[in-house]
């Protein structure tokens, strides 16, 4: 039964605030990596572990998440999720050596997977079917601009504290979302209770999925399949997970559910959440990087330029799941957020070395408005058909693949980047020579500027070289971060006819009592 009046706002605050905890730390941590490699005495190899380490482990408990749902009842999985998470943040903090922060960054990515995927199930089972629109949406904010923000609280937090206190903001956060879901959150029954409980299934899960992970999260700095222990975990992924989905059918108690991909609009659903984090992850990957290694913005600066667009995402959300409810298709507002991300990859392609904060303000309004229509539509097709017990699985799943589209763009990107650089500056240095009067012309310059300061003839060519060489640097990452904006916008558009695959529906027959 829905529940009504001020229970369901205060369960709806409830559910997004814990799932924000999860979001915020997916993102937060990264621009705190040097104050903590310092402080630490640690390489920038082994300090990238605190995030990849988190991110595998969140992503082998979301598939999970269902399954763990009906054992132990979502009310109390929820609930146990945010207390982990609440204590591990606070290890976090205290951590005082790489190997402690790595060890509770697991705990607190474990413990995450299980917040997303509930407080969506939860949501859910709060409102009415006919609103389920309204729910998906306000569970939308959290999903959509937690990444966003996550850059800009964990750059303010940076420059004005210190490291520890990026985990020590979860403390209050997380006490009181526990007391509420406590006191608030309704009681669901323990279906699986007294099933057996498939260890290899888990164990399989834990190597495909962490495999999978690892591989994406660490394949570009290693050089991919150049070092041994990345060939060795893509055949772990690869040979774990086709054992897995075998494991999966043939025993009478999964732990994943995959019957429900009989379910086509759940089907085509789970690709499209993976184009979806693909472009939400690898967009974000890709601006944060331009603005401070070519534009010298800070980590705050960067931040508050993107909070422009995630207002507008959240303005937007209420607007998307009222249309839904009204009977919209969910296809056609789909198609307007990927036709948008497009003109925001678009624009931002054409950005200069001189552009300023005023010139990213619309493209990042626009990408706001075109992650509301996103995110929102392409959820409520892909469970449109879930009923019952599958939709703790669905949403479990749906989860994943976004956050595996998100490792992947940013796998993917980032080796493109580096295969582009590579021939963008051989085309460069390619007019770096006597016989172009562009060169020479710029050259002399160079030198006469230096001269002009005191330098002498000698110090003034050496360092007019070096001027070049900065200068082709420079203009080979430009060109290369606008090929990147190509790229996400390109594979967003070319998603469109898949979302027509779907189902057509005006309203999304969801049970209230979804459990």
């Amino acid at each position: 039964m829905a529940e009504k009046g001020l229970k369901k706002w205060v369960i709806t605050i409830t559910v997004i605030v814990a799932a924000l905890l999860e979001l915020i730390d997916t993102t937060i941590v990264n621009v705190s990596i040097p104050q903590i490699q310092g402080n630490l005495g640690a390489t920038l190899e082994d300090v990238a572990w605190i995030t990849t380490g988190y991110g595998v482990a969140n992503v082998i408990i979301l598939p999970m998440s269902g399954w763990l749902g009906s054992r132990f009842g979502r009310k109390n999985y929820f609930l146990t999720s945010i207390i982990i998470f609440t204590i591990a943040s606070f290890l976090c903090g205290n951590a005082t050596g790489l190997s402690e922060l790595v060890v509770f960054r697991i705990i607190q990515g474990l413990a995450g997977g299980g917040l997303i995927s509930n407080a969506q199930a939860i949501l859910l089972e709060t409102w009415p079917p006919e609103e389920v629109g309204i729910a998906t949406a306000l569970f939308g904010l959290g999903a959509v601009v937690g990444p966003t923000v996550g850059p800009t609280i964990g750059g303010y937090i940076t420059d004005h504290y210190s490291w520890p206190w990026i985990f020590y903001v979860n403390i209050p956060v997380g006490i009181l979302a526990a007391y509420c879901t406590y006191a608030y959150v309704r009681e669901t029954p323990k279906t699986g209770q007294g099933q057996p409980v498939d260890w290899w299934g888990i164990l399989l899960l834990a190597v495909s999925v962490g495999s999978l992970q690892t591989v994406l999260e660490k394949g570009e700095s290693e050089d991919w399949f150049a070092t041994g222990y990345i060939i060795v975990l893509t055949v772990a992924a690869v040979f774990g997970f086709l054992l897995f989905i075998w494991r999966q059918m043939a025993i009478s108690y999964p732990i994943v559910n995959f019957k429900i991909m009989r379910h086509r609009s759940f089907s085509i659903g789970m690709f499209t959440s993976f184009i979806l984090g693909l472009g939400l992850y690898g967009s974000m990957f890709i601006f944060p990087v331009f603005c401070q290694s070519l534009l010298g913005f800070t980590a705050q600066q960067t931040g508050e330029i993107l909070f422009p667009g995630g207002m507008m995402t959240i303005a937007m959300m209420p607007f998307v799941g009222i249309m839904l409810k009204k009977g919209v298709p969910a296809q056609f507002m789909a198609t307007l957020g990927l036709i948008l991300f497009f003109v925001f990859s678009h624009m931002l392609s054409g950005s200069t070395l001189s552009s300023g904060t005023e010139d990213f303000f619309w493209p990042l309004v626009i990408r706001g408005f075109g992650m509301s229509f996103l995110f929102v539509p392409l959820t409520t097709l892909a469970i449109q058909d879930l009923k019952g017990a599958e939709i703790g699985q669905g949403t479990g799943l749906n989860n994943m693949m976004r956050q595996l589209g998100g490792s992947f763009g940013i796998a993917a990107i980032t080796t493109f980047i580096h295969v582009r650089q590579a021939d963008h500056r051989s085309i460069l240095l390619e007019n770096v020579n006597d016989y172009n009067p562009a060169y020479v012309q710029r050259f002399q310059a160079y030198i006469h500027t230096f001269m002009s300061k005191g330098y002498t003839a000698l110090d003034a060519h050496n360092a007019a070289l070096k001027a070049v060489e900065g200068t082709i640097a420079k203009q080979t990452m430009l060109l290369t971060y606008a090929d990147a904006y190509w790229l996400v916008g390109f594979i967003l558009l070319c998603s469109i006819p898949l979302i027509y695959l779907q189902k057509f529906k005006k309203a999304v027959p969801l049970p209230a009592d979804a459990h």
